[in-house]
């Protein structure tokens, strides 16, 4: 090929300007619910609203996991906490309940040998309308003063006890609402009812709830969230200023004129 020839025009396009990523969002706090000691969970960023693209639509719906020992300052760290953002309130994100889960470290340290694992789930709808789903876990136990090694528990003994947890599970959830629930889920004291009422059948030890799924939501309400959150009265005094007063003003009543604007 000729020199000089078929050459080749380059356009020096424009460098696209960086823009730092985290210059354009905004921080949020997370509060959980006031059954929990600590309330400020953590923070979570999202972008600034731009356009038709709002924050708090991108905020509402996002799972936040935190173990008990945070929230309630105790040892019960093995138990972890999903809450879920449903409001916004300024800068503060307003969680409800979303689930509850047992450490894995926490279930391969209770399995052992020589001993009988039951399980149990049921679901039961809360008077609320939430329908959660429990997960049970016992382990059988050696009787006082037993020689033998092994504490195996019968087929019909393992559906008795199943159908204990059953019934304790389904009579203390609906006979009360979410948050009574969650209450009773932190000191586990559901776990508590079924060992002691278990005892007669087969002596088991290491009661745990070990999941409890949210399958089911009723309809969005604020009033209900305010009163998990402990803040019944602030929704309805912002409501009350955001409506006006109206004033009275005679008939002829003129608007005076503005010299400059």
């Amino acid at each position: 090929m000729a020199a000089g020839k078929n050459k080749k025009t380059w356009k020096k396009g424009l460098k696209k300007k960086l823009v730092e990523p985290f210059a354009r969002k905004d921080w949020y706090d997370i509060k959980a619910p006031s059954v929990f000691a600590t309330r400020n969970v953590g923070k979570t960023c999202v972008n600034r609203t731009q356009g038709l693209k709002r924050a708090e639509d991108g905020l509402r719906g996002r799972v936040v996991e935190t173990n008990l020992g945070d929230l309630n300052k105790d040892d019960a760290s093995f138990r972890k906490f999903r809450l879920v953002v449903e409001e916004i309130q300024g800068r503060n994100c307003l969680t409800n309940f979303h689930g509850m889960s047992i450490n894995t470290d926490k279930v391969r340290s209770m399995v052992k040998k020589w001993q009988t694992l039951i399980e149990a789930s049921c679901d039961v709808r809360t008077t609320d309308g939430y329908t959660l789903r429990f997960f049970c876990i016992a382990f059988t136990a050696k009787r006082p003063n037993q020689v033998k090694k092994t504490c195996y528990a019968q087929s019909a003994q393992v559906r008795a006890i199943r159908k204990k947890m059953f019934d304790i599970i389904t009579k203390e959830v609906t006979s009360c609402d979410l948050k009574a629930v969650v209450s009773k889920l932190i000191p586990d004291s559901f776990a508590r009812d079924i060992e002691k009422s278990c005892q007669g059948i087969f002596p088991i030890t290491e009661v745990h709830i070990r999941k409890v799924k949210v399958l089911k939501k009723p309809k969005f309400d604020m009033g209900k969230l305010l009163e998990m959150h402990g803040e019944t009265g602030s929704l309805l005094v912002s409501q009350v200023n955001e409506a006006g007063e109206k004033i009275d003003r005679p008939d002829n009543y003129e608007p005076p004129v503005q010299t400059s604007v």
